[in-house]
């Protein structure tokens, strides 16, 4: 997600912090170069003109602290100006505090706005909401089938009617919430592949006919400036409440994200980081200013992890790894949790400075689920044991998971290795404990 753009401004912005003293014309220099790595992200050329020009504004003739980095001063005035960009402070969708609340998701096809109906049903749930999922687009063929199965999978209801308009479907569904006792009625609409009048004429009667708590627009981030374009126009004929950028966790180059809250004025409200229907975040201005300048986002790297790791398990794996008495049952346990936190090399781009430690490198999901396969084709016995497995055990488990046998011998050398390293460091916290204080640590490794 915007590695492209965060890269070119971390070069901009180390030689500002190289130079000893900043002058107006090293920073006029560098705020040219910021402007080139903005319009290549594909930023709205007014966007990037006036960011360029209140960071000058503010970065020319700035009194510096002695004990503080004239550079380092510049990237906080950037990293300020990015937010202020960004919307400012995350917008929450509005509250379900009335029975029907009424979502309304709309924007071209392709965009994801079916997945992003079966998300927030999702999290609504989890809140204790009973949300109704509505299949309103009757032109997609399958659309509403996708529907429902998206529904069926996260077990939520979903509402549809054949043979009427899509106005009515939706006045329809709103009605049935109301007799049923549904705290929030999400409405998926239909989308074209452009604009056109038509589109919009059956959008403004749904919003009249059902007057929704919230218009959502999804906007394909992929797509830069038309991403702006769409929204500026939707916002026009529907004043839309929010913005739900998609598809953040593929080569966004940024422009959408940089643009759409100055040009349109609505709020940047979800981010739908990937195709997991868990995979959906309140968009937070700081923190995607933070990722964008190479910061990292520990804060939502908790937040993931609060949310999907057992706090009870997670501390007695803690006490296994220090005692080196875990085995590969511990790891399959700790390969699902992680798993639930979304790709790996998106967590690793919320930690500060692996973004770029990493830039080259890739992680391999294949060679985790390889692992894994090898796993679950041992024996209970086997995972806890892993000594005994012998070469007969170990052609038995390469067939099994489909793997060669040195495959096999591969995983179970990292395995031992991991151990024996835990193993001292173990000896070495526990070093100079009275004699009888010593825990008992596995032996002959």
């Amino acid at each position: 997600m915007f590695e492209s753009l965060s890269d070119k401004l971390e070069l901009v912005l180390k030689k500002l912090r190289g130079a000893g003293k900043l002058t107006e014309k090293n920073i006029r220099d560098s705020m040219r170069e910021v402007l080139r790595a903005l319009l290549e992200a594909d930023v709205n050329y007014k966007v990037a003109r006036d960011f360029i020009k209140a960071v000058e504004e503010k970065a020319v003739g700035i009194e510096v602290l002695q004990s503080i980095d004239p550079g380092q001063m510049v990237v906080k005035i950037v990293h300020d100006e990015l937010v202020r960009l960004l919307g400012g402070k995350t917008q929450p969708l509005a509250p379900i505090d009335k029975s029907p609340t009424v979502y309304v998701i709309c924007g071209l096809q392709g965009s994801g706005k079916t997945t992003l109906a079966a998300k927030i049903a999702l999290q609504a749930r989890r809140k204790n909401k009973k949300p109704l999922m509505v299949a309103a687009d009757i032109y997609r063929p399958a659309a509403v089938k996708q529907l429902k199965v998206l529904a069926d999978q996260i077990a939520v209801e979903h509402f549809h009617v054949e043979g009427k308009n899509p106005p009515r479907i939706c006045r329809e569904a709103v009605a049935y919430a109301e007799k049923n006792f549904i705290d929030l009625v999400i409405i998926d609409t239909a989308g074209r592949l452009h604009i056109d009048d038509e589109l919009m004429h059956e959008l403004e009667e749904i919003k009249t006919g059902v007057k929704p708590d919230e218009i959502l627009l999804v906007a394909d981030s992929m797509t830069g400036q038309d991403a702006v374009k769409v929204s500026d126009e939707f916002h026009r004929r529907l004043s839309i409440t929010g913005v739900v950028l998609s598809k953040l966790d593929g080569d966004a180059r940024g422009g959408a994200a940089l643009s759409i809250r100055s040009v349109t004025g609505c709020p940047i409200k979800l981010a739908s980081t990937g195709e997991k229907i868990s995979d959906l975040e309140p968009f937070h201005p700081d923190r995607m200013a933070s990722r964008i300048l190479g910061m990292g986002d520990v804060v939502s790297l908790v937040e993931k992890a609060q949310e999907t790791i057992d706090v009870e398990k997670a501390e007695q794996m803690q006490e296994k790894l220090l005692k080196a008495q875990f085995n590969f049952e511990d790891f399959l346990d700790q390969m699902s949790q992680l798993k639930k936190m979304g790709p790996i090399d998106s967590l690793l781009g919320m930690i500060p400075g692996m973004g770029k430690a990493l830039k080259n490198f890739k992680v391999d999901e294949h060679v985790m689920e390889r692992m894994v396969a090898i796993i679950k084709s041992m024996t209970v016995d086997e995972r806890r044991r892993p000594g005994i497995i012998d070469g007969s055990r170990k052609r038995r488990i390469a067939k099994g998971s489909g793997n060669s046998v040195q495959a096999v011998n591969q995983l179970l050398k990292q395995f031992f290795v991991m151990q024996k390293m835990f193993h001292n460091m173990s000896k070495k916290k526990f070093k100079g404990l009275p004699q009888g204080m010593m825990p008992n640590l596995p032996g002959g490794l």
